[in-house]
């Protein structure tokens, strides 16, 4: 009878269990039996540590499935804040010019320096805006570009140099057109004051003229409004300035920033940072040229500031600053997002303080306003070729030279003027050099070459300018049949076709030598650097108290 039993049992059907349950490890599959070892080696389960296992397996999934939702739902809110940072970001157009200027050339790494625009806009076109900008009478008025920053970080992210250019310089604006709406901005008449660029289209209309002045590509713009000022200067935290004296920036007439301190050093944020960044009465000679300085010490102090606090590794100091940052900015296209944003702080970022160099850009005066002087073609220059202007650079680090991206027309088609730019403060011109030098050209087969001999011109070095960007390749052909460098082809307004001015370094001769090339900053730039933390504004002593 036990041996029938057991047959029967043998032969009955299983009935499918649990996973793991009773003779079987899962539907339909035979399991080790009861009462014995699975082939791992461990004890049978009991029905309750199987029920049990079961629940600690479902508890996981739904733990999963929770946490991919909500990470998913992280992703998602990091994607819409992305997003809104964005769309907080305004957006126009580089450049609103006819003329471009050539990309320059890489260095041996394939890097290219990197030149940026920063315009401070005075609109008063909200009521934030007229409230901290004051002058209520010019509300909604044309904005003008009170300041103009042009930053140039070198090619191997080594150095960075800043050049100023006053507010009241009077260049002339070209001709813009907004691609908007097809307005088109005619050329000024004459000279006119640079901020006025502004209101000619947008900054797009400033970053024409700054490279119809320069020749230096603009690679892209940033501006910022009074109320955009105060915000980022709140989201930084405060930046360290220096005063030499008390100071109150108000005349008897109501003149002035209104900013007061006492002499010393002073953490400013908010409103007094942008009273400080629009301080002229009371600094210095209480011209724009003071307030360019004092600028140059805020920004050399807000770089240090940011590199050495908390604020880029706290995360809702860094969020608060890259909100405050967006609802600030216009940009051009080309830094249309937060991760291009970013990534041009990072290069920024590779420059040390201690070889950032600010400078004004060198001029003089007429009558009320001011304009360029030959030591700001100097200035130009340097940055053109991507020279240090901290005079640090490696001995053996090549220029960066801009390619012409204008064919040379052949030479028997190029028209050349040549003028008598002989004479010195010393010296009076030398006769005949214009007809000299316009027939030794007509030798090397210029035979469109001729002398202007109505007028004799003051040049230091021999020149070659140009007008407009179809006419680049034709300048520097000229230069290079005459041994003239690169350095010396200028494009400038001031002329109306290829115009050769021999200077005084070619009173005679047939051949000419190339002078030394002077590399040194100006010092009528007056550099200052950007480890610089014991800078002192020098208080006007009208203004003190």
């Amino acid at each position: 009878m036990k041996q029938q039993g057991e047959a029967a049992l043998a032969s009955a059907p299983r009935r499918p269990g649990p996973a793991g349950g009773d003779g079987t490890d899962g539907p339909g599959e035979p399991g080790p039996g009861p009462g014995k070892r699975p082939p791992d080696g461990t004890a049978p389960a009991t029905g309750t540590a199987r029920r049990g296992n079961g629940r600690r397996r479902r508890v996981l999934k739904w733990t999963a499935l929770g946490l991919a939702v909500v990470t998913l739902g992280a992703a998602c809110a990091g994607y819409v804040y992305y997003q809104h940072l964005n769309d907080n970001l305004k957006k126009d157009h580089l450049n609103l010019g006819d003329s471009k200027v050539a990309a320059p050339t890489p260095n041996a790494a394939g890097q290219t320096p990197l030149n940026i625009l920063v315009i401070g806009s005075d609109a008063r076109d909200t009521e934030e805006n007229q409230n901290l900008g004051g002058a209520r009478e010019t509300f909604g008025a044309a904005p003008l570009a009170d300041v103009q920053m042009l930053v140039h970080v070198s090619a191997d992210r080594t150095n960075m140099s800043v050049i100023s250019m006053p507010r009241d310089t009077l260049v002339k604006i070209p001709k813009c057109t907004d691609p908007d709406d097809g307005e088109v901005y005619p050329a000024s008449d004459g000279r006119a004051m640079t901020n006025q660029s502004l209101g000619h289209g947008g900054p797009g209309c400033t970053v024409a003229t700054w490279q119809e002045l320069t020749g230096i590509r603009i690679d892209h713009f940033m501006m910022v409004d009074f109320s955009g000022v105060v915000a980022m200067a709140d989201a930084i935290g405060g930046v360290p300035v220096c005063v030499d004296a008390n100071i109150h920036s108000r005349d008897s007439m109501g003149h002035g920033s209104g900013l007061r301190l006492e002499k010393g050093t002073h953490a400013i944020k908010g409103e007094q940072a942008l009273q400080w960044l629009r301080t002229r009465y009371g600094f210095e000679d209480g011209s724009d040229l003071g307030r360019a300085k004092a600028q140059h010490m805020y920004m050399n102090s807000m770089i240090r500031t940011l590199r050495e606090n908390a604020t880029l590794s706290n995360p809702n100091k860094l969020l608060g600053l890259a909100e405050q940052a967006t609802r600030a900015l216009t940009v051009d296209q080309g830094l249309d997002t937060v991760k291009k944003l970013y990534d041009l702080s990072n290069e920024l970022r590779k420059v040390e303080p201690k070889r950032v160099t600010m400078t004004t850009m060198p001029n003089r005066y007429v009558g009320a306003r001011v304009e360029p002087t030959e030591d700001a073609e100097q200035l130009f220059r340097l940055v053109r070729e991507d020279i240090a202007l901290d005079g640090r650079d490696e001995p053996n680090k090549p220029a960066a030279k801009e390619p012409s991206s204008d064919p040379a027309a052949p030479d028997a088609q190029i028209a050349v003027q040549v003028r008598n730019g002989t004479r010195t403060d010393a010296l009076g011109p030398a006769q005949g050099r214009a007809s000299t030098v316009a027939d030794l050209l007509k030798e090397k087969g210029f035979t469109e070459a001729t002398a202007d001999t109505t007028s004799a011109l003051t040049e230091a070095r021999t020149v070659v300018r140009y007008p407009s960007a179809d006419l680049e390749g034709d300048a520097r052909s000229v230069a290079e049949s005459l041994g003239i460098p690169a350095s010396a082809v200028q494009r400038t307004t001031d002329v109306s076709g290829v115009t050769l001015v021999v200077g005084a370094d070619w009173r005679e001769g047939n051949a000419y030598k190339a002078p030394k090339v002077d590399n040194k900053t100006p010092e009528s730039a007056e550099a200052l650097n950007g480890a610089d933390d014991e800078a002192c504004m020098k208080v006007d002593p009208n203004f003190s108290w």
